[in-house]
């Protein structure tokens, strides 16, 4: 059985699927989750909710394409 690494598995899902990546950042690892915008030979943009993420392949840990997000709930009405 051969492994994937986290570069491949989103190379794989191409632009425009959604994926979370987790990579290294100063102090510890933190998650990117959105759409992979951009996959170049340096590393991978995510556009995440607060704006878009470069992230250089060096730093990712993992990475995998995820579903669609489910959809938003109505809000409640005040009783």
């Amino acid at each position: 059985m051969t492994s994937q690494t986290p570069e491949s598995r989103l190379r794989a899902a191409g632009t425009g699927s959604r994926a979370v990546v987790r990579y290294r950042i100063e102090g510890g690892l933190t998650d990117a989750l959105g759409t992979i915008t951009a996959l170049d030979p340096a590393g991978c943009t995510i556009a995440t909710r607060t704006g878009e993420v470069f992230i250089a392949w060096d730093a990712v840990t993992a990475g995998k394409p995820v579903p669609d997000a489910p959809p938003r709930r109505r809000p409640r009405s005040a009783p």
